[in-house]
């Protein structure tokens, strides 16, 4: 049968692609399994369950949780009913919970266990929607469970009823709102239709390479268009969709799960790039020489025909010495990786081709289901630095100032009690104006150059694309995070957040002594350390985008501390306000 809206995934899946691992998560240290069967009945018995409990087209249902087969169940059961899922990050603000609850009008909220259920607490008493209406995946005294949802399905089965509620939701009819703050900090619910996500996941099937042993390890939270329209990509390919535990357990899961396609945002792929690199630099002599010789070679790969004879040569060694221990490491299997979510080092992905392992960067937003350009391997589809081209069916052109422009069927109706807003972002002819500037390689690739809002101007005229400044300070494995500053001044400037982990074993090595973060920072020869990379990026630089003063920062940014989004974007108007008074300094 054609799929035309979300859930008939499941009739295409339980008929075409029967499997007994369609997905998959870890309780009590021991990979549980859902066949094909179980998700489709789970499924069903939850939405009787929902009907039961009132639940009708166009009622806002929540859930806060990260992924796991049950996040799946839900979904569906929700959309299949014509009710509209509104994921939430389960590391936000107790006050942006608050705001979310009260704008969707939520009826409903599903929270995976104790972890969430303690920020949201003090806010149900406020909600009268939310009155005995809070349901958890983990059986906690005192609360509603999944299970009874599933139980009052199963003892109330309704399949012409529910056949019938599903043969009226129409493809354009809104299955989901996901709530945005981007970097500006204002709220917005997008609303999203069957036909936008489909449209979507269809576009980006070319690229995904199946085969009988193809599998996926799932970690990026489903609230995130992006791991969510490829999850449903997952299962209307049939690929066994494992998720990972935590954040803290991928680098063990990717060991037992062995999987051949990853998503991921680059913020895991340079933490994991860093460990590398720290080992390395604590091993002996020769053996340190031979680690970075191979790092080098790898950082220097090109795509063929560009590769010479001799570099073909030096890549095969450093594989057989090298590389391939870090491909190890990463589960032996993996074939491709597809980054979204931000900017990835060049160089990084350089490395992580050369491993053997094609990383694929996408570019797109919420508000375009997501992807509006990706790698690929078609002919011009994949060019070092940029994020490929279009996908089929979504128009993208640029404006006068070289903003990205783009339409078609991904880009949502608009944002929820938001009208105003969505006339700003699309226009009367269905362009929607992205804020990101870019150009379009002379083979047809579509390169990002930086963010309209986050440009600056210096005082001398000059612009300064902060993004990428501080991509070139990234790739240095002693700085975990950076903002660069300077609007209307006379230079750029920055604040640098260590790589609190890599410096410490840096001052080992060093016979460096101190008792603090902040101690350690202000140490005269870790300062010269930071000197020294600010002077061989600044070397690489154009003179005005050249980072004249930094100062360190004594804490690692976090989405807890407020410095980063829940997709782990910097908040510059945040961290601008936060650090008011240091950024005032580096320019006095």
């Amino acid at each position: 049968m054609e799929v035309t809206r979300i859930f008939d995934i499941l009739p295409h899946y339980a008929i075409h692609l029967q499997r007994d691992d369609a997905l998959c998560g870890k309780e009590n240290g021991v990979w549980k399994h859902y066949s094909t069967t179980q998700y489709v009945n789970i499924v069903n018995n939850i939405s009787y369950g929902l009907m039961q409990l009132g639940v009708k087209k166009g009622d806002k249902i929540a859930s806060i949780s990260a992924g796991r087969p049950e996040w799946n169940f839900l979904d569906m059961a929700i959309i299949q009913l014509g009710a509209i899922h509104v994921p939430i990050y389960p590391t936000i603000s107790e006050s942006d919970y608050k705001y979310i609850l009260h704008h969707a009008d939520v009826k409903m909220v599903f929270v995976s266990g104790w972890d969430v259920l303690r920020k949201i607490e003090n806010l149900i008493a406020e909600i009268p929607n939310l009155k005995d209406n809070v349901y958890t995946f983990r059986n906690l005294r005192g609360y509603h469970h999944l299970n009874e949802v599933i139980e009052i399905g199963a003892a109330n089965p309704s399949p012409q009823y529910l056949k019938e509620i599903r043969d009226r939701i129409s493809p354009d009819d809104v299955m989901t709102m996901i709530y945005t703050s981007g970097t500006t900090g204002t709220m917005k619910g997008v609303q999203l239709t069957h036909r936008n996500i489909i449209s979507n996941f269809k576009a980006i099937l070319p690229i995904v390479p199946v085969h009988p042993q193809t599998r996926v390890l799932s970690y990026l939270p489903l609230c995130h268009i992006y791991e969510r329209m490829m999850n449903y990509a997952w299962q209307y390919l049939g690929i066994p969709i494992y998720y990972a535990e935590s954040l803290g357990t991928i680098a063990d899961n990717l060991r037992e799960i062995k999987p051949t396609i990853f998503t991921t945002v680059p913020r895991l792929l340079e933490k994991f790039y860093d460990r590398i690199i720290a080992t390395g630099r604590k091993m002996p002599k020769v053996k340190k020489k031979l680690f970075f010789w191979a790092d080098e070679v790898a950082s220097n790969y090109e795509l063929e025909p560009e590769q010479s004879k001799r570099y073909r040569r030096q890549l095969k060694r450093a594989r057989a010495l090298v590389l391939n221990k870090w491909y190890e490491a990463l589960g032996g299997r993996l074939e491709v990786i597809v980054s979204g979510g931000a900017a990835m080092q060049t160089r990084l992905c350089r490395i992580f081709w050369a491993m053997g392992i094609t990383v694929l960067e996408g570019y797109g937003m919420t508000e375009t289901s997501p992807v509006i350009a990706v790698g690929s391997f078609f002919k011009k589809g994949f060019k070092f630095g940029t994020v490929g081209q279009p996908l089929p069916g979504i128009e993208v052109k640029l404006a006068d100032d070289g903003e990205i422009l783009t339409r078609g069927h991904c880009v949502t109706p608009g944002y929820y009690k938001a009208d105003d807003i969505t006339r700003e972002t699309i226009d009367e002819d269905g362009w929607l104006h992205t804020g990101d500037i870019g150009a379009f390689e002379p083979e047809g690739q579509l390169r990002i150059t930086g963010r309209k809002k986050e440009m600056f101007k210096t005082a001398f005229g000059k612009y300064v694309v902060p993004t990428l400044v501080e991509g070139k300070f990234m790739e240095d494995s002693l700085i975990d995070n950076i903002m660069v500053v300077g609007e209307n001044k006379k230079f750029a400037a920055a604040l640098i957040v260590p790589n609190f982990s890599d410096l410490r074993s840096w001052c080992t090595r060093k016979g460096i002594h101190y008792t603090t973060n902040e101690e350690m920072i202000k140490h005269p020869d870790v300062l010269k350390k930071y000197k020294k990379i600010q002077d061989r990026c600044n070397a690489q630089l154009g003179e005005t985008e050249r980072v004249m003063r930094f100062a360190l920062i004594d804490y690692e940014w976090g989405v807890p501390t407020g410095e980063l989004t829940a997709t782990l974007k910097l908040k510059r108007k945040f961290i601008g306000e936060k650090f008011a008074d240091k950024i005032e300094k580096l320019f006095e």
